[in-house]
């Protein structure tokens, strides 16, 4: 038996646990070692950029927040491209988002969540052991999503109180010890190697937005969202808020444990090693499990949008067969074969990944481009057309929520693609060769299908929203 509406099902906490559950993670870990490298060991540099990173995800999720409060359906970034920009537009968004951005990010911290698991169990990150693990990981994360998605939220909140644990630890000791040593002055007052300022946080804010991506896959929820006009925006600023002020502690706890150099000449072990030097070797090993299940809360998070990708447009009767894709299993509320395709898309980026980017010889020659990042990228260009008419409509507004917040929401996604230009270079067009050639094929599928149900700004707000 078959339905074709979602259940409101989550509830304020569990909001909360995905924005800050599908942000904190993997990358946090994964990324602070390329940030470490592309600043040359400069910490105050490396702290900028999380800084600035932090800053144009919590503008942007802010914006979303205000809009969040006036609107609702079954897919907040796709209801957002709808409202401001029209069917049309929404219908690419949906797509992009379902055939790129969701299988990439969740196929990539698959691998991010088996790469400390291997480094927990001594073996290769680019190893048989790295891509079974990383298989394991990905059909666990979907069954559980697709089979209990109660349960799956229960994990969300659950994870999410797990993973923070091993970075409030650090935070806290790493920079008490650190502060006790001399270690973290010694930390921020030497340069490991000398860098180009300017290049080095450009990659470094770039890489960022990886660490920083996830909270935007909180709107996936929306439709099954308890009072979700009051609880999305609560969920979206005070997640935003907690990460920020998470990693940036993180990141000068890591500076009191051991030193830049070592930690970039550790690689993938770096984290480890550090835990091990404040924690002890048994107390590090127990707070690096804590990491990998961090990196599994993320991935728990990714997946929960994943699975909903195709049903976010087949609800809207658009894309392809919407009459498959919008079936919705009447024991476990979820959309099963949009799901059955979103762990085919993630099958096939993992795919690519492991032959593009982990291979001594890539597989594809000279088209390789970085999957952890671009799709993030292209995802703040889709932003900037949905502020510019969020300011040119929402009349009713005051001048801070229709002109400032997004203007300088504007701003932030400039910065970020400007930064990734110079940071991918030439890798930037084979992405963009990638995109392209996905764009055109979901327009054979763009034709609508009699869509009846459209959302539109509501200009009724009182005065209160001003």
């Amino acid at each position: 038996m078959l339905e074709t509406s979602l259940k409101k099902k989550y509830g304020l906490p569990t909001a909360i646990a995905m924005v800050v559950g599908t942000v904190i993670g993997g990358g946090v870990f994964f990324k602070a070692e390329k940030i470490l490298n592309a600043t040359g060991g400069n910490l105050p540099l490396g702290i900028l950029a999380w800084i600035i990173g932090g800053a144009i995800m919590l503008i942007c999720s802010y914006v979303f927040a205000i809009m969040a409060t006036r609107f609702e359906y079954v897919n907040g970034i796709v209801d957002y491209s709808e409202v401001t920009m029209g069917k049309k537009y929404a219908y690419y968004v949906g797509w992009f988002m379902s055939i790129i951005y969701y299988p990439t990010l969740t196929s990539a911290l698959a691998w991010v969540s088996a790469r400390y698991t291997c480094v927990l169990f001594g073996y290769s990150i680019v190893g048989p052991e790295a891509m079974t693990i990383t298989a394991l990981y990905l059909v666990a994360s979907f069954v559980v999503n697709s089979l209990s998605p109660v349960l799956a939220g229960k994990f969300q909140v659950a994870a999410t109180t797990i993973k923070l644990i091993p970075l409030y630890l650090m935070a806290i000791i790493g920079t008490i010890v650190g502060l006790v040593n001399g270690l973290t002055i010694e930390n921020f007052t030497t340069v490991v190697k000398e860098v180009s300022t300017g290049n080095a946080l450009f990659t470094a804010v770039v890489a960022t937005a990886f660490a920083y991506e996830g909270w935007i896959v909180a709107t996936s929820i929306n439709a099954e969202l308890r009072d979700s006009k009051k609880n999305l925006p609560i969920a979206l600023v005070v997640g935003a808020l907690i990460v920020i002020a998470t990693y940036i502690l993180y990141y000068i706890g890591l500076a009191g444990a051991v030193t830049n150099a070592e930690l970039m000449e550790s690689g993938e072990a770096g984290a480890k090693l550090a835990f091990r030097t404040v924690f002890s070797n048994i107390g590090g090993t127990l707070l690096f499990v804590f990491v990998v299940i961090s990196c599994l809360g993320t991935l728990n998070g990714l997946m929960m949008g994943c699975v909903r990708g195709l049903y976010s447009l087949a609800a809207r009767k658009i894309g392809p067969r919407p009459d498959v894709f919008e079936q919705v299993d009447n024991s476990t509320n979820v959309p099963n074969n949009s799901a059955i395709i979103g762990l085919l898309l993630c099958v096939l980026w993992i795919t690519y990944f492991f032959g593009a980017l982990l291979r001594e010889e890539s597989w594809f020659g000279f088209f390789n481009f970085d999957m952890t990042e671009l799709p993030i990228v292209t995802i703040y260009a889709a932003y900037i057309p949905i502020f510019i008419v969020m300011m040119k409509k929402a009349t009713d507004l005051g001048v801070f929520k229709r002109f400032i917040a997004p203007f300088l929401a504007i701003i932030g996604c400039i910065f970020m693609i400007v930064a990734a230009c110079f940071s991918h270079g030439i890798a930037v067009v084979w992405y963009l060769i990638t995109f392209v050639v996905i764009m055109i094929i979901g327009a054979l599928f763009s034709k609508s299908r009699s869509i009846e149900k459209f959302v539109t700004i509501d200009q009724s707000k009182n005065s209160s929203d001003k």
